[in-house]
This record gives C-alpha cells, sequence and structure tokens, in this order.
C-alpha cells in the first residue's frame, strides 16, 4: 500500500514554509489561509522529508 502525504488542516498556521521548499506537492489555499496538498500521491521525498521537519506546526505527515 502506497503512502500518501497529507496535511492536518486544523493544526496549519499558514506559515506557507511547505510550499515553499516544495511547491510541486504543497499549495497555499488563499480563501482557507491555509497549505494543502495538490499532490497527495507525493513527490521528490526529500523535498518532503525537509517539509516536514520545517513544519513549525508540525501538521505534515506520511499515511
Amino acid at each position: 500500500m502506497a503512502k500518501h502525504v497529507v496535511i492536518d488542516t486544523d493544526e496549519c498556521i499558514g506559515c506557507e514554509t511547505c510550499v515553499e521548499l516544495c511547491s510541486e506537492v504543497f499549495a497555499f489555499n488563499e480563501d482557507e489561509e491555509k497549505a494543502e496538498v495538490i499532490k497527495p500521491e507525493g513527490g521528490p521525498e526529500d523535498c518532503i522529508e525537509e517539509a516536514i521537519e520545517s513544519c513549525p506546526a508540525e501538521c505534515i505527515r506520511w499515511e
């Protein structure tokens, strides 16, 4: 079973760090003022891992 990247939007503070680090997987939802996953199947794992590690709200994870 493949893993997918997810954001807990309740915890997201809208800092856009993940978007800056990995824009091919994450985007900023202007209406919600939070980040969202635009490519749940993932992308470059090093880029996603850096976003997970850099997230100040610790709301990004693999499922």
